[in-house]
């Protein structure tokens, strides 16, 4: 369900049709390929049709919740990254997110600089490499984006894959949560570093979804290490 044409497809499901063509015609300017549903079936019809490389989802929808949607998404295997429209960010709000299978969101009201920004964050071009990143018995392989504990596969948003292939790129070493959110999230972030905490947890349900030891380490009002001891 994920886009292969050069142009990369963002598909927009926004009950607002005002904002919504907004939103599309700032898309088309910066170069992307944009189709609009103005309701959630419509978007789940249009993600099958369109085959977008990114969804963005209004977490108001008429008729459904936007997290909702996600899930549907997900429980039908699409995995290119899904961005939610939401009005607050509560830490709440941030564990929904993520629990839906949303991969991040962006605030109300809508502003076109900080959206596109967040766009081409997503959807920088993926470098051809089958070079793999190794930990103990976890594995992360950057081509394919996809990690293993083992011999059991490992699902991962793109949040979590670039979270982890930080935390793998420094093992043994004591990273601060400033040095996370400035090298994993990358844009100019606006909230509470406590985000990172968030998905370190849903990081290490997935880790250690088999009740192997756990790898990612806290330390207490520092940041996080990946160590085996």
């Amino acid at each position: 369900m994920e886009s292969t044409e050069q142009t990369p497809r963002v598909l927009l499901i926004e009950t607002d049709e005002t904002l919504a063509h907004s939103m599309g015609d700032d898309l088309r300017e910066a170069g992307y390929d944009a189709a609009i549903a103005l309701d959630a079936a419509t978007g789940l019809k249009r993600a099958e049709e369109f085959q977008p490389a990114l969804v963005v989802v209004d977490r108001l929808l008429a008729g459904e919740s936007g997290l909702s949607l996600c899930s549907s998404l997900r429980s039908v295997g699409a995995r290119m990254p899904v961005l939610l429209l939401m009005a607050k960010d509560g830490i709440e709000d941030r564990v929904a997110c993520l629990e839906a299978g949303a991969d991040d969101y962006f605030l109300k009201p809508y502003r076109a600089d900080d959206f596109l920004k967040l766009v081409r964050f997503y959807l920088q071009p993926d470098v051809a490499t089958s070079e793999q990143l190794r930990f103990a018995d976890l594995m992360l392989d950057l081509g394919t984006r996809r990690a293993a504990r083992g011999d059991r596969p490992i699902d991962l948003t793109m949040k979590e894959f670039e979270l982890l292939k930080y935390l793998m790129e420094h093992p043994r070493e004591v990273l601060t949560r400033e040095q996370i959110l400035e090298n994993v999230w990358g844009y100019d972030f606006m909230g509470e570093s406590n985000v990172i905490e968030v998905y370190v947890r849903y990081l290490r349900l997935k880790i250690e979804d088999d009740g192997s030891k756990r790898l990612i380490q806290t330390v207490r009002g520092v940041g996080y290490v990946l160590r085996d001891a």
